[in-house]
């Protein structure tokens, strides 16, 4: 006899991590926060092996964004660092970001990440944050320049979009992204 109580499977989050130079401690919050609440987790980078962050943390890549299907997953998370830049004019991490949307799932980057979306026009009229400082506006003005609402805020949420501003925002970042996929589960 098949047990007809089986719950949902747990909802699943891509972790996009540059291969070199990711944020450490975005990426560990993150990934935290997401686990804690059942949340499974897959790591995933530009190739195979093991990515290096930005202080050094070595980390098992699972997927290549190549292999990714967004179908597999409920959020999408682009994790900051120097090393994110990289994405900001790959064409497969801009198809997945536009995916992601069309599809309805969570879209969400930390960091200098949100270039990656803005550069991939799914920012357009959105409100969102990015890692700036006050002497140097350069990413401020690279997503205004694409259509985005400049929010000077830790965290931002517009819609299925998930914006935060950098390592210190990392675990509201995490929290919020919990919070919306397990509210799709109720």
């Amino acid at each position: 006899m098949i047990d007809k109580t089986l719950k949902e499977e747990n909802p699943k989050a891509a972790l996009i991590i540059a291969f070199q130079g990711f944020q450490d401690k975005e990426y560990d919050d993150t990934k935290e926060i997401l686990e804690k609440n059942n949340i499974t987790v897959e790591t995933v980078s530009s190739e195979k092996g093991e990515a290096e962050g930005k202080f050094g943390e070595k980390i098992k890549i699972e997927k290549t964004l190549e292999e990714i299907k967004v179908d597999d997953y409920r959020a999408i998370v682009f994790i900051g660092g120097p090393g994110a830049l990289d994405y900001v004019k790959n064409t497969v991490a801009h198809r997945i970001a536009r995916e992601t949307l069309d599809k309805g799932k969570i879209l969400a980057a930390i960091c200098v990440a949100p270039e990656i979306l803005a550069e991939a026009q799914v920012l357009e009229g959105k409100k969102a944050t990015v890692w700036s400082q006050s002497f140097d506006q350069e990413e401020v003005k690279f997503l205004e320049d694409r259509g985005a609402i400049f929010s000077n805020e830790d965290l931002v949420i517009d819609g299925k979009i998930v914006t935060a501003n950098g390592p210190m925002a990392a675990k509201k970042f995490g929290q919020k992204i919990a919070e919306l996929l397990l509210g799709e589960n109720q």
